[in-house]
């Protein structure tokens, strides 16, 4: 690995109280010169962004407000400004590739009061963060976070629409479909979270993200109003009071919250605002933002970390078929999914809820036998991750941990966390750590968006935050596929999501129906392929049950094949909420992964992706009577090379999907 770390000046300007200055303006630039990212001290602290002469983010106020009244931001000083230039490669363990090029050029603004300014221009995106150099500790009482656009663009964002705690808004899934309003349709008392996208003219586009957000809640977003056209951060204050409720009484509510947002160190810095900028879609489909601003890997040794597929129980409601026992939540149901992943090769089999006491996670369902599904699972090669809810497991993490671990168990997927207030980003942390000092992996339900804890704790290996295929089992009058080409332009872009896909009932828009038992999915049969290579997630599930997969060997293998991360990514080809078009490599391996919305379409697919040589391609793509039986498709075996150009057709809700390795 290189590193190059070049200070390039220091700009120290006299000023009336020595080495200061008020009313400073100051640029930093990304390594291409395209983007310009520019900051301006005086009354307020303010920054602003430009892409190729094009003003991304107009003058934008952003500040922290302590406990006491001081504002750090407004009438600042700055004592130092520093420049350097950084152009890294990261090695990521668990990811989407096997490393990721960090260069940017960065300015820190040191300011009178001990605090100061990061700030730092990539060639995809920029981003700032506030640092303290205090003794003690901090409250802080507000923070403000803008994002002021040129024009009342169009955007893509996602609502706050959970009504499981009415009373307070900041209980959420993070499970919403993306709105597309201009920004002066929103309503300046709607919240959202992020990531969220804005149209920037005809092509450009600029997503507002976080990372490395540690002991701080996570932001949300609300409209300023048609007055300035933008967002702003909001953020939910630090939990006074804390009940059980929600659902089933699994979660902590919080009736009444206290009038700051947390108390930390006084010497700290805090998390990442980002914008990511493109130039066209496609580029969105392979970005690495949140993973370059997150803090490095703890853990010393990730060799234990083991991604793979999952064969889940939840989705298809445990439903197995031509068995001789009554299948549900028992010992011989779990067997006959051990023997399913055992037969094709997949890491893990998921004991969703119910397989313990709901409220007591030390005491497993006595219709489950787990040292006996532990021993049978060993003995096939085969991983065990239990689900629990976060309520349960938090009250007992150590005891939990240790019991499971030493009994075989592979990891935990929390749920219903539904929060992102200090109390609950500190939790997640916790239960990262301790869960790598177990060895166990972490899949988080129910939890805000990513924000760079995968890259600081790797066995943190998926988060949900996403309206996925367990949400869209009851939504009939959901746009599901446009959905879907929508998540890896913003969604992805924070990082890994459970969306949990796999079904092989497959629907029209005019067939879909909801069903408990026998659920089916929005799109064709390839559309669900392709998710296998479209979607990032290191620990990925196989939503449909055994006995489905059974009778459709050729799809099962083709999912059972697909890695869960890769070497290489490469974006072909997309346009936000029509299509989508990846390639990943692993190995000497590429799978291709191209999805739609309702809307049929042909795309060319330019294989100079490829290395040298000849390949076998092994092809799945929709079947000519896929507009009216979903489940149509046809399989096709044929040698590429570098040079060829494939034509994909992509039914409505279609799909196409290959894995194509050099002949050897």
């Amino acid at each position: 690995m290189v590193v190059k770390y070049f200070i390039l000046g220091a700009l120290l300007v006299a000023g009336p109280a020595g080495w200061a200055q008020r009313g400073a303006v100051f640029h930093v630039k990304s390594p291409d010169g395209q983007l310009d990212l520019t900051v301006q001290t005086g009354a307020t602290l303010s920054w602003a962004v430009q892409h190729a002469g094009t003003p991304i983010l107009t003058p934008s106020t952003l500040s922290l407000t302590l406990a006491g009244g001081e504002v750090l931001g407004h009438h600042a000083v700055v004592t130092s400004a520093k420049t350097a230039a950084v152009n890294t490669a990261i090695l990521a363990p668990v990811y989407k590739k096997r490393e990721v090029i960090d260069q940017y050029n960065q300015l820190t603004l040191n300011l009178r009061g001990n605090y100061g300014l990061v700030l730092r221009a990539y060639n995809d995106g920029v981003a700032y963060r506030f640092f303290t150099r205090r003794k003690g500790r901090l409250t802080i009482a507000h923070e403000e976070a803008t994002f002021n656009f040129a024009q009342d663009y169009a955007t893509l964002i996602p609502f706050v629409r959970d009504l499981r705690v009415p009373t307070d808004p900041y209980m959420s899934s993070f499970e919403a479909l993306y709105s597309p309003y201009k920004l002066s349709q929103i309503k300046p008392d709607s919240l959202a979270f992020l990531p969220a996208l804005v149209a920037v003219g005809s092509t450009k586009k600029a997503v507002v993200l976080e990372s490395d957000v540690e002991d701080y809640p996570g932001m949300f977003v609300r409209a300023n109003g048609a007055a300035t056209p933008g967002l702003h951060g909001d953020f939910a204050r630090y939990p006074a009071t804390e009940a059980a409720g929600g659902f089933h009484n699994m979660q902590l509510v919080v009736p009444r919250r206290e009038d700051f947002l947390a108390k930390t160190s006084g010497t700290r810095t805090f998390p990442w605002r980002a914008v990511v900028v493109s130039s066209e879609d496609k580029e969105l489909l392979n970005n690495d933002m949140v993973y370059k601003l997150a803090a490095p890997s703890r853990v010393k040794d990730p060799s234990w970390i083991k991604p793979g597929k999952v064969a889940w129980d939840w989705w298809n409601d445990w439903n197995l078929t031509h068995v001789d026992f009554k299948a549900g939540i028992n010992t011989p149901t779990y067997k006959k999914y051990i023997d399913f992943a055992a037969a094709n090769k997949l890491e893990y089999v998921i004991l969703d809820e119910g397989w313990s006491q709901e409220t007591d996670i030390l005491q497993p369902s006595p219709a489950i036998d787990l040292a006996e599904l532990l021993a049978y699972a060993q003995q096939r090669g085969v991983g065990i991750i239990l689900w629990a809810n976060w309520h349960a497991i938090s009250e007992k993490m150590d005891a939990a941990y240790a019991q499971y671990a030493k009994m075989g168990v592979k990891g935990f997927k929390i749920d219903f966390l539904d929060r992102d207030d200090q109390k609950m980003v500190i939790s997640s942390y916790n239960l990262a750590q301790k869960a790598a000092e177990h060895h166990l992996l972490v899949d988080f339900h129910g939890m805000h968006k990513p924000d760079g804890l995968q890259r600081t704790y790797p066995n943190v290996l998926n988060y949900e935050g996403v309206k996925g295929l367990e949400n869209s089992k009851w939504t009939p009058h959901d746009d599901v596929p446009r959905y879907d080409a929508t998540l890896p332009f913003v969604r992805m872009l924070a990082g890994p999501l459970d969306y949990t896909p796999g079904a092989l009932r497959n629907a029209t828009k005019a067939e879909f129906r909801p069903s408990h038992s026998l659920p089916m999915s929005q799109g064709t049969r390839c559309h669900q392929l392709a998710m296998y290579v479209v979607f990032e997630a290191p620990l990925q599930m196989l939503a449909d049950s055994p006995s489905a997969y059974q009778k459709e060997p050729e799809s099962t293998a083709f999912i059972a094949a697909v890695p869960t991360t890769f070497d290489q990514t490469t974006a072909l080809a997309g346009q936000v909420g029509e299509y989508a078009a990846l390639a990943r490599r692993k190995g000497d391996t590429w799978y291709v992964g191209a999805l739609s919305n309702w809307t049929a379409r042909d795309l060319t697919l330019d294989c100079s992706f490829l290395g040298t040589g000849t390949y076998e391609a092994v092809i799945f793509r929709d079947g000519p009577n896929a507009d009216r039986d979903a489940t149509d498709y046809q399989r096709e075996v044929r040698r590429v090379t570098a040079n060829d150009k494939l034509t994909l057709h992509l039914g409505s809700g279609g799909g196409w999907a290959a894995r194509i390795y050099p002949v050897r």
